[in-house]
C-alpha cells in the first residue's frame, strides 16, 4: 500500500498529527504504514531485537532512542528479519548502520542518520508504553504513515482517498 502524506493530512485534519521533519529516508520502501508498537531504549537495542523476531504483519515500530548519535540502534541483520516477519517499517529517533544493505530491504525505515557502531545489548528498554518526540506522542495502538514528505500519526486507522 503506498500512502501519500500530504492527502492524508489534506483529508485527516483533525487527526492527524506530524511529526517534526528531521528524519531521512533510509528503507527499501518510500512509503509504509500500520499500527504502532513502540520501543523506548538508549544505546541498548536489545528489545528491537526480540520485536523483529515476533510477528509484526500491518505494524510499525517506533524506537525511542532518545536522539542518540552515538551507535545505530538497527542494522541490516535486524532489518531483514523485520522484513521477514511482516513489520512495514522503523522508525528510529537514533541511528542506523549498514545503509546500503537496508536500502534494498523491503522495509520502511526513517531515523536520524547513520552511524557505524553497534549499540550495547544489556537487555534495558521498555517496551509498549507512550513515547514522545518531534512533537508527537506515539502511543501503542495508534496508526504511524510515512514517505518522503514526512510522518503522520493518527489514533485510528486511515485509508487513502480515492
Amino acid at each position: 500500500m503506498q500512502y501519500v502524506t500530504p492527502d492524508l493530512c489534506d483529508t485527516y485534519p483533525e487527526l492527524v498529527q506530524v511529526v517534526e521533519p528531521i528524519f531521512s529516508n533510509f528503507g527499501g520502501r518510500d512509503s509504509f504504514g500500520g499500527q504502532i508498537v513502540t520501543v523506548k531504549c538508549f544505546e541498548d537495542n536489545s528489545l528491537v531485537k526480540e520485536q523483529v523476531e515476533l510477528d509484526g504483519t500491518g505494524k510499525v515500530m517506533v524506537v525511542d532512542g532518545g536522539g542518540s548519535l552515538r551507535c545505530a540502534l538497527l542494522g541490516d541483520m535486524l532489518a531483514e528479519k523485520a522484513s521477514r516477519n511482516g513489520w512495514q517499517g522503523l522508525v528510529v529517533y537514533g541511528c542506523i548502520r549498514d545503509v546500503d544493505i537496508v536500502a534494498q530491504t523491503d522495509l520502511g525505515v526513517q531515523a536520524l542518520a547513520s552511524h557505524p557502531l553497534k549499540s550495547n545489548k544489556r537487555g534495558v528498554g521498555e517496551l509498549n508504553i507512550p513515547v514522545t518526540f518531534c512533537g508527537v506522542t506515539f502511543r501503542p495502538g495508534d496508526y504511524l504513515y510515512a514517505d518522503n514528505n514526512g510522518i503522520v500519526v493518527s489514533p485510528e486507522a486511515l485509508k487513502m482517498p480515492d
